[in-house]
């Protein structure tokens, strides 16, 4: 929706002058243009030099690359739309709060300058003296702001039935795309046919005893570096990268399925020689068997009338009264301080392996059955648990359902995004300045 806003308002009066500075020069005094708004947006505006600069980065990322640009005014209009939009986005989220700190920003410059095979203080540095460095700050902000604000606003608008993700997992796109990957590390000890048995045999002791040092613990990478070395036997290998098990060759597609992460499989025996394969990675596929641990706890907090003192000292005196026979759930509810758990008494039911704090885990993980801990603190306060018992439990539907559900969900958010950015564009105010 276009609007026409009234020239004699102090806001747009404003925003007319901001652009020129009056300067003395032999006397006489000049108006000279710094900048000057180009749009109005709402509440903001966008700046003849916001839309140089893209446009300067624009020919030179063309240039980099060798690529000829459209006419120069169809590159003008085309990226003004987009300064406008990102500049209604922009404010939508300083609506709903959406800000990253310096801490963020830092974390996410790290990766970039790992990325380009650099120390985070050589990238900045390397920034700094092309003098962009505050200029990609600023773009990096940007773009993690409107990419936090279009999730949320977008993924609400997407709705996946039951039906869909029923038929999704049915079809071949769908079992493809819930299909394992693997990355497997591989080493091959080839023969030919003019050798004779006892050479044969003798690679073939040659690939188990590799097998066997590899199983033993020594890495794969290091023991298969070594033979290249040792010169006893020739050996090849092939960079597989992550594939899934039916674009790896058919002498490995069914072995891989049966594998276990870190497992090591040979030798396999194919025409050209003796393959020792190793799965160094897995992701993705459909079966999870998770493993689950059914624990309670009570939680003790320090606070304004309880200091750290105390609070050991109470938490010992709780686990004595339970040894002693009191009701564990009872003294939960009259002392914990976790609101989650107080009401149940203490039980925070069956908890999937990862799902505990860490330093909470590792306590619980050596613990047996049945045996109330003795108390140990974490981030949250000082603690007893007791595991009530352990087991292993198959999510694969669940996780094969959420896979589904999130795989749908990215083929409709691009479509859904468009239709999100017209529909705010057409209600936002704009007025192009001439």
């Amino acid at each position: 929706m276009t609007c026409k806003l009234s020239y004699s308002t102090p806001f747009t009066a404003y925003l007319f002058v901001i652009g020129t500075f009056l300067v003395s020069h032999s006397g006489h005094t000049q108006r000279v243009l710094l900048d000057r708004v180009i749009a109005l947006v709402d509440q903001d505006v966008v700046l003849q030099s916001e839309l140089d600069l893209r446009i300067a980065d624009i020919r030179n990322s063309a240039a980099r690359d060798n690529r000829t640009l459209p006419p120069e005014e169809e590159i003008t209009e085309d990226i003004l739309e987009a300064l406008i939009i990102e500049s209604i986005q922009l404010q939508m989220a300083e609506q709903v709060s959406i800000r990253f700190d310096d801490d963020t920003l830092n974390r996410v410059l790290a990766n970039m300058a790992q990325n380009n095979n650099m120390s985070f203080e050589q990238y900045i540095a390397a920034l700094e003296a092309n003098g962009v460095y505050l200029q990609t700050r600023d773009q990096v902000r940007r773009q993690m702001t409107l990419q936090e604000l279009q999730r949320g606003m977008v993924n609400r608008r997407i709705t996946i039935t039951d039906q869909e993700i029923n038929n999704f997992l049915n079809s071949e796109m769908g079992k493809e795309v819930m299909a394992a990957d693997y990355f497997i590390d591989h080493m091959l000890i080839p023969f030919n046919s003019t050798e004779s048995d006892q050479e044969r045999d003798a690679k073939l002791k040659y690939s188990a005893d590799l097998i066997s040092r590899i199983s033993e613990g020594e890495n794969f990478l290091d023991v298969r570096t070594a033979a290249r070395q040792s010169s006893i036997f020739p050996i090849e290998s092939t960079e597989f990268g992550w594939r899934k098990a039916e674009n790896l060759p058919n002498l490995f597609s069914e072995i891989v399925k049966d594998m276990e992460e870190g497992a090591i499989e040979g030798p396999i025996v194919a025409g050209n020689g003796y393959h020792i394969i190793f799965l160094a990675g897995k992701r993705g596929g459909t079966e999870q068997i998770i493993k689950q641990t059914n624990i309670r706890h009570i939680m003790l907090t320090p606070n304004e009338i309880r200091n750290e003192q105390q609070t050991i000292s109470e938490i010992n005196e709780l686990r004595d009264r339970i040894i002693e026979g009191e009701d564990f759930a009872t003294i939960a509810r009259q002392h914990s301080d976790d609101a989650s758990s107080v009401v149940g008494g203490g039980d925070l039911d069956w908890v999937n392996e990862g799902g505990m704090p860490s330093e909470f885990e590792i306590i619980v993980n050596q613990l047996e059955e049945n045996v109330i801990s003795e108390p140990f603190e974490t981030i949250t306060g000082w603690h007893i648990a007791e595991v009530l018992g352990r087991r292993e439990t198959d999510l694969s539907d669940e996780y094969s359902r959420s896979q589904a559900e999130q795989a749908l969900r990215n083929r409709k958010f691009d479509l859904e995004l468009q239709n999100w950015l017209i529909e705010i564009r057409e209600e936002a105010f704009v007025e192009f300045i001439e």
